[in-house]
């Protein structure tokens, strides 16, 4: 075979690669072509279902389809993990998940009922936000060193409320009272609403609730709020000490919330990039960034990959002090 004809052959070869290529691109479908349904993992009125909201009305008309928010809150997100993992895994359901169901629910259980790094495709991680100590008005609580002492002065210490078992309030509260050298008894509600409405009936001493929650009800004069769990302090209540400016002993405790958006696990990359795309849109227009930060929420580039990465780096906090706490059960 001559040079001549075998480079002829090659060009060939080369053409129709190219539009077998081009062919494949046109038959595959476009994306999305039909509304997406986001779970969210809290019930309505919560801090992470105002900020799923958000980004599910900046998504759609990103993506030129709805996304229609459904909640599935109960057992700390375990309800809203499982409604994902029964779906196909082609985009059209997501879910908006908090640092608790990616690093600290999971480990609260002997059996993890779920596995963060193998049951979900990162989108994006949306912001941060921090959490904040609370008690009711009126019970004479104004500093943490008052709870201390409310709290070696009650039989069996605190009751303190959480959304549920395992999610961030829980094991912060319970590590403080731990470093306070004082008693606490845990009560799990479905969701932070519920709770906070139990905090202001005064039914629970105190509740960590997430930043921007807690805020409108500290401006309200219902509750009090004791300390910020963060390295800085909140632009929301810029009075609140953060928890290593009153206890350094707990410096270790400053660790803001997060919330992302995850798909099941088996995702195609190209859908995933897509929706990281529109996320990383939705972070650079104004009208969703004001919303978000009326929120106390900081704002956070991202790409998939470090929604995987989010939850390693906070599990290997929040692990070894579930262990330390005994806090893992059946």
């Amino acid at each position: 075979m001559s040079f001549f004809f075998r480079r002829r052959l090659s060009a060939w070869a080369g053409l129709g690669s190219l539009v077998v290529a081009a062919a494949a691109s046109a038959q595959a479908p476009a994306y999305p072509t039909k509304p997406i349904q986001l779970i969210a993992q809290q019930p309505p009125g919560s801090g992470s279902d105002a900020m799923t909201r958000v980004w599910a009305d900046c998504a759609a008309q990103a993506l030129g389809q709805p996304v229609v928010v459904q909640n599935r809150p109960g057992a700390n997100g375990i309800l809203a993990v499982n409604a994902l993992k029964g779906q196909a895994a082609d985009g059209y359901t997501l879910m908006s998940i908090g640092m608790s169901q990616m690093s600290v629910t999971p480990y609260t259980y002997r059996q993890p009922p779920y596995d963060p790094a193998v049951d979900f495709d990162g989108v994006a991680v949306l912001g941060t936000s921090p959490l904040v100590l609370t008690v009711p008005a009126g019970e004479g609580v104004a500093r943490l060193a008052d709870l201390q002492k409310l709290a070696a002065a009650t039989p069996g210490g605190l009751n303190f409320g959480s959304p549920g078992k395992g999610s961030p309030a829980h094991l912060l509260t319970t590590a403080l009272l731990d470093k306070m050298g004082v008693a606490g008894t845990h009560v799990p509600f479905v969701g932070e609403g519920a709770g906070m409405a139990a905090l202001m009936g005064h039914q629970i001493q105190a509740m960590t609730l997430v930043g921007g929650t807690a805020a409108a009800q500290v401006k309200a004069g219902k509750l009090v709020a004791l300390a910020v769990f963060d390295n800085q302090r909140s632009a929301l209540m810029p009075d609140v000490p953060t928890i290593a400016e009153l206890l350094p002993a707990a410096a270790d405790l400053a660790r803001p919330s997060w919330i992302a958006i995850v798909a099941r696990a088996g995702t195609p990359p190209q859908l995933l990039a897509r929706l990281n795309a529109v996320s990383e849109r939705c972070r650079n227009g104004a009208q969703y960034r004001q919303r978000l930060e009326t929120m106390s929420v900081t704002l956070t580039a991202s790409t998939p990959a470090d929604v995987r990465a989010w939850a390693a780096r906070d599990a290997a906090v929040w692990r070894p002090l579930i262990d330390k706490l005994g806090l893992a059960t059946e």
